[in-house]
């Protein structure tokens, strides 16, 4: 990427959460975005800077790019989902999911998206209407006030090691979407704000291909990244490699019809304003 000036830097959100780290692994081997201005924040807070204008580019998921899909254009090919079981978006019940209407149901809060799939699956696929109540992310103190606890993240992948000996149900939501669809699932993409799109379309180009090099960069290292992640993590390098493997960082013509499946069901919930017919705005650099 080139000299650019101070105030046209792009402003570049990063999550820290294991499920990004094989489209930022490549950055920090290569120094590709050393032109960007790099936000490490939590998904909550990148998705609200995002939506005001306080980042240029960042990944968003997908419950809030759908709420403000008019004032963003996705990146093409770029962002965290599944074609079958996710392994770190889950139900974590402690009875048969058929059996939680009116039942307590605790909802992660740092999901949006993960939530929302939940409620949908357990309303419209299994039939029941729990009673929802937002908790932090910590599983034992969720299933010690509710039946079935919502987790996303490392809290769900360690829940999934954890399950047997507790005796724990696991729904794994990605699985789940994909025999109640059999479309993939589109947890989170990387969206522009098309304000910045518009002025300064080269730089918005540059970012995006220095994310798909880092990208195809770590899918050929997934033990390497594995390795690396395991040293600050309590889970083993080929729990993460497994991990990596099973995610899906594409959003090819599939994810986008599943993206576009699930935004429908979202609308008619209204739970988020309705795409139009066209489908998602995409950035065309």
């Amino acid at each position: 990427m080139g000299s650019v000036s101070a105030l046209q830097r792009p402003r570049v959100g990063h999550i820290q959460f294991l499920n990004c780290l094989p489209i930022y692994w490549g950055l920090m081997r290569s120094g590709a975005l050393i032109d960007v201005d790099l936000h490490k924040d939590s998904p909550e807070r990148l998705n609200a800077a995002l939506v005001a204008g306080d980042l240029d580019i960042g990944p968003i998921s997908l419950v809030e790019y759908l709420r403000s899909a008019g004032d963003l254009l996705l990146l093409p090919d770029l962002a965290v989902g599944s074609d079958g079981p996710v392994l770190s978006v889950n139900i974590v019940s402690t009875v048969p999911l058929d059996r939680l209407d009116d039942r307590p149901v605790a909802l992660g809060a740092t999901s949006r998206t993960g939530v929302l799939l939940a409620q949908m699956y357990l309303e419209t696929y299994v039939g029941v209407r729990p009673t929802y109540f937002r908790s932090p992310p910590d599983l034992a103190r969720m299933l010690d006030e509710a039946d079935a606890a919502v987790i996303i993240g490392d809290v769900a992948l360690r829940a999934l090691h954890d399950s047997p000996q507790h005796g724990w149900q696991v729904t794994d939501l990605g699985q789940a979407w994909r025999d109640w669809t059999g479309l993939p699932m589109v947890f989170a993409a990387w969206a522009v704000r098309r304000d910045f799109a518009t002025a300064h379309p080269g730089l918005v180009k540059d970012v995006h291909e220095a994310f798909l090099r880092s990208r195809e960069l770590c899918l050929t290292e997934l033990d390497e990244v594995a390795e690396a992640a395991a040293r600050w993590e309590t889970l083993s390098a080929a729990t993460l490699a497994h991990y990596f493997r099973t995610l899906d960082f594409s959003l090819g013509d599939r994810q986008v019809a599943g993206l576009h499946e699930f935004a429908r069901r979202a609308a008619a919930l209204g739970a988020v304003p309705p795409l139009p017919p066209a489908g998602p705005a995409f950035f065309k650099g």
